[in-house]
């Protein structure tokens, strides 16, 4: 396994800075307004048991979003003990957060890429334009700490060499830890519980491999399905105290948050699937970002006969051709990176506050640039170059 050395370290520490260093010099907008400068759970006078009875705004009333994300606000506070509400030290961090996470993104690389092709990936991902929103806005932290922790635990489930540094003793140590870092996502950002999916490796051939019988039950299968079995059981007891803590109440959206959650079947189910494009077409093509995609932004697609189902056609088949190869050729860390952190946002199972955003496309832009770096290695280089 591939180190990450101090020269690509350095390289994308400055590429990061080069992109963000102008970011210290802005204020507080939009939502920092109410998690910052309108938060009392900041002020040092406050109780910190706060932190954990409040939403990301300090807010405890009906009216919240239900927001839960206390160890992000804990960061705040931090940042709120060294410098009060100077916006600077706020963008500092989250500009030395993006950083951590590129090289940390870097690192996991180095075990489905070679080295080359690992920093072509990371390179494309620390100054990919998608990630303006997540880094320069402060709320964005919470994109950036649970990012991190997802990394982390990636590291821990993937890594080949990590089980001959651990005894039989204890071989289950990384996936105990690895519920934890979920755990500890989660608290950073609702989307955190996702990032259990990415974590054991079973594709398609081990599968077809159980189904026929050939030799037998495999013992890494067997391990393998073990510990999607305990991921799976710690999820649910994730969900059952997230539900407990909303007291199994979602939050309630205006029609400006989401014009189409509040729309007819219909307008709501064409509208949320076309999303699904339009967000691919983001990483694609960031060249029309917008700092809150709000009301007409993105206009309701009411009718079956609206050319935009086409995008929405054309993007399911070529999901499903993705998936296919992935799971044939037994290399899905790259889909599964763009698909399951972005799915609880993806308003298809339940409604969030916003129509698109592209912060949450900050982990799922990881799996894209996996892909990209992926399309590098294959394509061959021109004739005479």
């Amino acid at each position: 396994m591939a180190v990450v050395s101090w020269n690509e370290i350095l390289i994308l520490t400055g590429l990061v800075l080069g992109c963000y260093w102008n970011s210290l010099s802005c204020g507080c907008v939009f939502d920092d307004v109410s998690a910052i400068l309108d938060n009392k759970d900041l002020w040092p006078a406050t109780p910190l048991s706060n932190l954990f009875f409040n939403d990301f705004w300090g807010m405890s009333e009906e009216r919240s979003h239900k927001y839960y994300r206390h160890l992000t606000v804990l960061t705040f506070r931090l940042n709120y003990l060294f410098s009060e509400l100077s916006s600077a030290s706020y963008h500092l961090l989250n500009t030395g957060l993006h950083a951590v996470v590129c090289v940390l993104f870097l690192s996991i690389c180095h075990l489905f890429l070679d080295k080359t092709f690992s920093l072509v990936a990371a390179l494309l991902f620390a100054v990919h334009t998608i990630h303006t929103e997540a880094v320069t806005r402060v709320v964005g932290r919470a994109e950036l700490l649970s990012s991190s922790i997802f990394l982390l635990a990636a590291f821990l489930a993937y890594t080949p060499d990590l089980k001959e540094l651990i005894t039989p003793s204890v071989m289950w140590t990384p996936i105990a830890v690895t519920v934890v870092l979920v755990a500890t996502a989660t608290l950073c950002k609702e989307q955190g519980i996702s990032h259990w999916g990415k974590t054991p490796r079973f594709t398609l051939p081990m599968l077809l491999q159980v189904l026929r019988g050939k030799d037998g039950f495999p013992y890494a299968v067997l391990q393998t399905l073990l510990k999607l079995v305990i991921l799976i059981i710690s999820t649910l007891l994730l969900v059952i105290i997230r539900l407990q803590v909303i007291q199994s109440q979602l939050p309630v959206f205006t029609r400006f948050d989401n014009p189409a959650a509040v729309s007819h079947t219909l307008a709501r189910q064409l509208t949320f699937n076309n999303l699904l494009p339009v967000n691919a077409w983001l990483l694609l093509n960031p060249s029309e970002l917008c700092c809150d995609w709000t009301m007409g932004t993105i206009p309701l697609v009411e009718s079956p006969l609206d050319l935009r189902n086409l995008a929405t056609m054309a993007f399911y088949s070529l999901l499903g051709l993705l998936a296919y190869r992935s799971l044939r050729h037994s290399n899905s860390s790259a889909l599964s990176l763009i698909m399951l952190p972005f799915t609880p946002a993806s308003n298809l199972f339940f409604p969030v506050g916003f129509v698109v955003a592209e912060r949450v496309l900050y982990v799922p832009s990881m799996g894209f640039c996996v892909l990209v770096a992926h399309g590098f290695r294959i394509v061959p280089p021109p004739k005479g170059g």
